[in-house]
């Protein structure tokens, strides 16, 4: 809480770390913690996740570089996921993890018992809307809350000033249209449970119009050959709220996406720590936080990455229909990630896209504005040229200009025409 106090405060940023790869990249350009899952007792069972040695390794490479790891626990448990908990907690324990995420109270209360020292976060699907919810969770030992998604910012504003917990909320990602993400649409479809970790997304299927005595018959709820996506929201993006945010005394800003690539991680990382980093200079400068809007560089850029366009929920007010993507899944990407560098003398990239000889490249540095360059020439690592580079490949790259300054884990990324 002292922090918050200090001149140039700015909130942590909490980034989603799917795999050990998705890790490294979230915190090369610049989170402040992350946040994982094992292989039992997380809501994203389908992501790579860590078992236990790689929870180790991922504490001890975050740690290193000044990062903190926050492990979700975060199912709605029945009677016999109880079994093994507390020896996972005292694992995690043991393997000197940050903190907990948890949603399920039974759960909370067996942490309680069993690891006492290790810090909570409560989960936003526990849906925390109000201040007295908040105090009463602050009551059982909570030490942070993750807002539910349903808030908006007076709202959050209004549980700041009522409690001293540590504030966290969602700032980007994919939103479910379930409150809080307590969904059974998954379950009752495919039998796949969303709230034990195994969602598998039918907010984002094409749906059609059955009236119940023409059962053969399928009617289009709009005029649309492919039918309709009716639940399918667009992409939560707060960045140019994030001056409300910081004024409003909120102590973590989240970004969704344990199952997004290393490429949307890295870049969604890249642009909210670039963000944040300004509005500490401005903070500094003597500017009033509230008051600062955010340069549309900034909002540019974050029109580069993701594919279903981009909502800020209920931040304002109640979403409308302009919060949904009714038409399509997925809007076209136009850009997406061409490499990752693994080496930088000679340049070196894992191939992540398609990548041909005068193709323009952006080189994604810790700056908003990327470095624009040209292939002028591709290798393989045993020195045979190539003039097209397929994902899986490594090459060694020459550009024009030459880049200066090119860091390990950095991401090249490429226009799609």
């Amino acid at each position: 809480m002292v922090r918050r106090e200090k001149q140039g405060y700015i909130p942590e940023l909490l980034a989603p770390a799917g795999s050990f790869d998705k890790l490294v990249t979230a915190i090369h350009y610049g989170a402040d913690a992350v946040y994982l899952g094992g292989r039992e007792y997380s809501l994203r069972s389908r992501a790579a996740n860590f078992d236990e040695a790689g929870i180790k390794h991922a504490v001890a490479y975050a740690h290193d570089y000044g990062a903190k790891v926050y492990v979700t626990v975060n199912i709605f448990a029945h009677n016999c996921d109880f079994e093994g908990l507390a020896d996972y907690l005292c694992f995690l324990q043991e393997a000197k993890v940050d903190g907990l995420i948890i949603a399920d109270p039974g759960i909370f209360h067996v942490a309680r018992q069993t690891v006492p020292e290790l810090p909570v976060h409560l989960s936003t699907q526990a849906n925390v809307t109000n201040v007295e919810s908040a105090r009463f969770w602050q009551s059982q030992g909570i030490g942070r809350l993750n807002l539910a998604r349903e808030m908006g910012i007076e709202e959050i504003r209004q549980v700041r000033q009522g409690t001293d917990l540590e504030l966290e909320v969602f700032v980007h990602g994919a939103l479910c249209i379930s409150y809080s993400g307590r969904c059974m649409l998954s379950n009752y479809f495919t039998g796949r449970d969303a709230n034990q970790g195994d969602c598998a997304h039918p907010c984002r299927y094409s749906y059609k119009l059955v009236e119940e005595k023409r059962p053969e018959q399928y009617f289009p709820v709009e005029e649309d050959a492919r039918g309709t996506y009716i639940f399918n929201s667009r992409d939560l993006c707060l960045l140019q709220r994030l001056p409300e945010l910081v004024a409003a005394g909120v102590d973590s800003i989240k970004i969704e996406g344990r199952m997004k690539s290393v490429g949307y991680v890295g870049s969604v990382v890249r642009a909210y720590r670039a963000a944040l980093d300004w509005i500490k200079t401005e903070i500094v400068s003597g500017a009033d936080c509230a008051e600062l809007v955010v340069p549309q560089s900034f909002v540019k850029e974050m029109k580069k990455i993701g594919t279903r366009g981009q909502t800020e929920n209920f931040f304002n007010a109640p979403p409308s229909s302009e919060a949904m993507l009714y038409d399509t899944m997925r809007t076209d990407q136009g850009h997406v990630p061409a490499g990752i560098v693994c080496a930088v003398d000679p340049l070196v990239i894992d191939v992540r896209n398609p990548i041909e000889c005068a193709d323009t490249l952006e080189y994604l540095c810790r700056e908003i504005e990327p470095r624009i360059c040209t292939v002028i020439s591709m290798e393989t690592e045993d020195h045979r040229p190539v003039e097209r580079a397929n994902p899986g490949n490594r090459v060694v790259l020459q550009t024009s200009p030459p880049l200066a300054d090119v860091k390990i884990h950095s991401l090249f990324r490429k226009h799609m025409e």
